[in-house]
């Protein structure tokens, strides 16, 4: 019986590591016909959007520009967003641009466009990229925090009448207030809790196999 000479495009591409995701995998078919002046633009738009910058603008006149269907705009920049970002939250020595490179044909790109995806990896504006490109998605900090024990003389509920509550509010870096009441007893609850993982992360700590050695 004859062997197969089918090849899995995830047992040729070592940039993903495992299963190369559908919108990557299927970049070449929708580059094909694409020139390379609309490629760099899309290229350019996609690594703003990596960097968190400012891309609408510019993706709205290439989709509208009629160079490229709306069908192939939307899966080429989800291609090259996640090619990018897999690619740009590796380190230098992870990744070497010969075997970037080699994955980007197995992936059936030509090689004008290999060539302009590889200079934006490895790239002179690389470094902030890559820091643009690992960065989490970040939420509001606490700027200011300030609490009162308040005591319910007049209530309609009996049960909370003379009862104390910790009053709380909490100013993000977002400019927004956040105010609210607290039980004594939820926030005995809560501060125990708290006590009991310091606790447990002290003991962590104190393990040798954790330790980190000079």
């Amino acid at each position: 019986m004859a062997s197969s000479a089918y090849v899995k495009m995830s047992d040729t591409v070592s940039l993903f590591g495992g299963r190369v995701p559908a919108e990557v995998e299927l970049l070449s078919k929708h580059l094909k016909d694409l020139d390379r002046d609309t490629f760099t633009q899309l290229l350019t738009a996609v690594v703003n959007a990596v960097a968190g910058q400012e891309c609408s603008d510019s993706m709205r006149v290439i989709s509208e520009s009629g160079l490229i269907s709306e069908e192939n705009f939307n899966h080429v920049v989800a291609g090259l967003y996640a090619l990018l970002k897999e690619a740009l939250r590796l380190s230098a020595s992870s990744l070497k641009q010969e075997v970037f490179s080699e994955d980007l044909r197995a992936l059936r790109i030509s090689e004008e466009f290999i060539a302009d995806v590889s200079s934006v990896v490895f790239g002179n504006g690389q470094t902030s990229l890559k820091a643009s490109a690992t960065q989490g998605p970040s939420l509001p900090k606490i700027d200011e925090f300030k609490w009162r024990v308040d005591v319910a003389i007049s209530t309609s509920s009996l049960s909370r009448a003379l009862q104390p509550s910790i009053l709380m509010q909490m100013k993000l870096s977002d400019g927004r207030l956040h105010r609210f009441e607290v039980p004594v007893a939820k926030f005995q609850e809560l501060r125990y809790n708290v006590s009991l993982i310091l606790k447990e992360m002290n003991d962590l700590e104190k393990r040798s196999i954790l330790k980190i050695k000079d």
